[in-house]
């Protein structure tokens, strides 16, 4: 199971992620993770990405994709993966499937967990984060808005789009997608 997971920041792609990775016994990417640990590390890649980040500037989208393939080569996901908020733009849509490609890869299915502004906004705000204040979290939507929700019409164009309705609570979107991917497997 190759999956790709979108949606706003606090739309709760992570916890949804984290959960199902763990239920099916593949790892849960998230190009976040991805980043400190490589900066942890002090990787050649993750030494020129901290350069990026200590100026305030967003990592290259060239430096994302070489991170993520050094991700995907890893031996636990052979099997399978989740990528949770990758990709972020077109740009690296088309990137990714070209790299795909190249490892003779396919994600299987794009799920975008769709939530209300409202919602989102008051749950990035209860998350508590010393970061997450209203004109922040508005900024942050407005730029996932810009940058990332036109993937979902990309996705939607090449019939690979799952829609679930990430309003509810935990559990009961948790329910959604398992049912979604049983009638999904179901049918291939």
């Amino acid at each position: 199971m190759r999956l790709i997971f979108l949606g706003a920041p606090g739309a709760g792609k992570g916890t949804q992620g984290e959960a199902l990775a763990k239920a099916q016994n593949i790892p849960h990417i998230s190009t976040g993770d991805i980043l400190r640990q490589a900066v942890a590390e002090g990787t050649p890649l993750g030494l020129l990405a901290k350069s990026y980040m200590d100026e305030g500037e967003l990592v290259p989208d060239s430096l994302i994709m070489g991170l993520i393939e050094g991700r995907l080569e890893q031996a636990d996901a052979q099997k399978g993966w989740i990528l949770d908020g990758f990709p972020r733009n077109l740009d690296q849509a088309q990137a990714l499937n070209e790299l795909l490609q190249k490892m003779k890869q396919n994600y299987d299915r794009v799920v975008y967990f769709m939530v209300s502004q409202k919602i989102l906004i008051d749950r990035m705000l209860e998350r508590g984060r010393k970061d997450d204040n209203e004109a922040t979290v508005r900024r942050r939507l407005e730029v996932y808005r810009e940058r990332t929700a036109p993937l979902i019409q990309f996705y939607r164009d090449i019939d690979s789009l799952e829609v679930i309705d990430g309003n509810a609570d935990v559990a009961t979107v948790s329910n959604s997608l398992r049912q979604l991917l049983e009638q999904w497997l179901g049918q291939n």
